[in-house]
């Protein structure tokens, strides 16, 4: 008989926004023994999928049309476990008392992604950090770029190539060595795809690699040709970890 501890865990991701998915997906493929067998935007097409396939772990969104991630936990008989993934933490008491593994606010941090993924499964938890994913760390450095929705289509982009980004407005620049990219996605959705060993955040409207930083004051960074703010929020945070 195969060994409970090493079978890979099948989950699936119900969620409407398509951005909200692509984060937990790419969650999903940084994390060991993690199978995403499925992905939804609606509870009623998750619904007929449970049907006929056997699921371990849920991740969901709860605000969505027709049928809330609420409404759908109580619908399911014999649930799997759930973790609820949401930007209104106005829910987390009534999650919780429906006795789910854990409440994740958006925009969703990697660190605290893995924490709520070993308390889902704490069997497995020596499994995943002896694969070099440990709760301190946010993102696992073979993954080299990311995608962002632009032109109608995802647009590949390397880390490496960012230099800074920018929220204007509705839109998101992310600056490159090959020019700019315009997504209209948040800031902090994009802030949580990052590592925080190669960006920081200096503002409420802006992120800047680490490694394509000229100089700095105590106000100001030079990054590319330009000179950026540091908000006051953000300056204490900056300031340590430039000392470190």
């Amino acid at each position: 008989m195969p060994n409970e501890s090493h079978m890979p865990t099948n989950c699936i991701i119900v969620d409407d926004e398509p951005m909200a998915r692509d984060v937990v997906r790419r969650y999903i493929d940084m994390i060991p023994g993690l199978k995403l067998i499925g992905e939804f935007g609606n509870a009623i097409e998750a619904t007929m999928f449970l049907k006929e396939q056997s699921v371990d772990l849920i991740f969901l969104d709860i605000k969505m049309p027709q049928l809330s991630g609420i409404e759908f936990v109580k619908s399911l008989h014999n649930a799997p476990k759930i973790i609820f993934t949401t930007a209104h933490k106005d829910f987390a008491y009534e999650g919780f008392e429906l006795d789910v593994t854990d409440f994740l606010l958006k925009p969703i941090r990697f660190d605290r992604f893995l924490k709520a993924v070993n308390k889902a499964l704490p069997q497995k938890q020596h499994e995943i950090e002896t694969h070099g994913i440990t709760n301190g760390e946010k993102i696992n450095p073979a993954i080299s770029f990311i995608y962002l929705r632009a032109d109608r289509k995802m647009k590949k982009v390397l880390l490496d190539e960012i230099i800074y980004i920018e929220s204007d407005r509705d839109y998101v620049k992310v600056f490159t060595e090959n020019g700019f990219i315009i997504t209209r996605q948040t800031i902090a959705s994009i802030e949580a795809l990052l590592s925080e060993n190669q960006f920081v955040r200096i503002h409420r409207s802006f992120i800047i690699s680490i490694s394509k930083l000229k100089s700095f004051t105590s106000e100001t960074v030079e990054i590319g040709n330009k000179e950026l703010p540091i908000g006051k929020l953000y300056r204490n945070n900056f300031l340590k970890l430039q000392s470190n």
